[in-house]
C-alpha cells in the first residue's frame, strides 16, 4: 500500500512539473496524494520554484517535499520543541534520501555537496542554467529541461523522499 501511495506522488510531481514550478509540483502532488494541506499551503509553494525565485539556490522540487513533511510532521506551536526537533530530523533524513536518489539515477561519480539547483542541473544536464538569461533559459528548454529525465525525474525523487518519510509511523 505504502509503496503504490509513494509511486503515485512521485509520478503526479514529475506530471506536474512540466506545467511549471518544481516545488508546487512535488508540494501539490503530496497534497493531492496524502491528504495534506491546503490552497494555502500550495501557493506559497509559488515563488521557490527554479531554486527560489529562479535565483539557484536551494532546489524547488527538495523545499516541495520539506513544504510537505512540514505540513505532515511540523509542529503547530512555537514552544513545541520536541515536534520541532522531530520535523527537523525527518527533514535531514528525506534531503539525505533525496540526494542519494539524484546520485543513483544520475550515476554520479561522486556524492553531491550540496542541494542547489545548479548542482542538480550539473548532474542532469551536465550543465547549469541561468534562468534570468533568456538565452540560457532557452536552452534549458530545448536541452530537455522537461524532459522525463530531466526535472521531472528530480521532483520524482523529491516526492518519493517526502511521501517515504510522512508514511512511516
Amino acid at each position: 500500500m505504502a509503496d503504490d501511495i509513494i509511486k503515485q506522488a512521485s509520478d503526479k510531481a514529475a506530471e506536474a512539473v512540466t506545467f511549471g514550478g518544481c516545488s508546487q509540483a512535488v508540494l501539490g502532488a503530496l497534497q493531492e496524494v496524502l491528504g495534506i494541506g491546503n490552497g494555502e499551503s500550495y501557493r506559497a509553494g509559488t515563488v521557490l520554484a527554479a531554486g527560489i525565485a529562479k535565483r539557484g539556490e536551494t532546489c524547488g522540487a527538495l523545499i516541495g517535499a520539506l513544504m510537505a513533511l512540514g505540513i505532515a510532521r511540523g509542529r503547530s506551536t512555537k514552544s513545541d520543541k520536541q515536534a520541532y526537533s522531530r520535523a527537523m530530523d525527518d527533514a535531514q533524513d528525506v534531503i539525505d534520501a533525496f540526494k542519494a536518489g539524484i546520485e543513483q539515477h544520475y550515476n554520479a561519480s561522486e556524492p553531491l555537496k550540496d542541494t542547489m539547483c545548479p548542482s542538480l542541473q550539473e548532474k542532469a544536464f551536465g550543465r547549469s542554467f541561468d534562468f534570468f538569461d533568456p538565452a540560457d533559459r532557452e536552452a534549458f528548454f530545448s536541452g530537455g529541461g522537461y524532459a522525463p529525465n530531466g526535472c521531472p525525474t528530480v521532483c520524482a525523487i523529491a516526492a518519493a523522499a517526502a511521501a517515504r518519510k510522512i508514511l512511516e509511523s
